[in-house]
């Protein structure tokens, strides 16, 4: 199964991103993902089941511990062929 999570941390900050969102991004880079694609308001990632929910984990426990105070998410299940 493939799964497609999209995901952002707040607080924002326009001026410089804060170190919940780079760690986040760090984390998602750094994960077996087939795909990621990182923005200001918005990330998305594409990968195998396994990889996306290992990395959510990690997305999550490390971003809430550099001082994130929301993170929303979502997360789909790609289809065959779907892109």
């Amino acid at each position: 199964m493939r799964l497609r999570v999209e995901f952002t941390t707040e607080p924002f900050d326009l001026d410089e991103a804060p170190a919940h969102a780079v760690v986040a991004r760090e984390v998602v880079e750094a994960a077996e993902l087939d795909e990621v694609d990182v923005g200001p308001f918005g990330n998305t990632a594409e990968g195998g089941a396994d990889a996306v929910l290992d990395a959510v984990d990690a997305l999550l426990r490390r971003s809430l511990e550099a001082g994130a105070t929301r993170i929303s998410l979502q997360v789909n299940v790609i289809e065959e062929g779907e892109r």
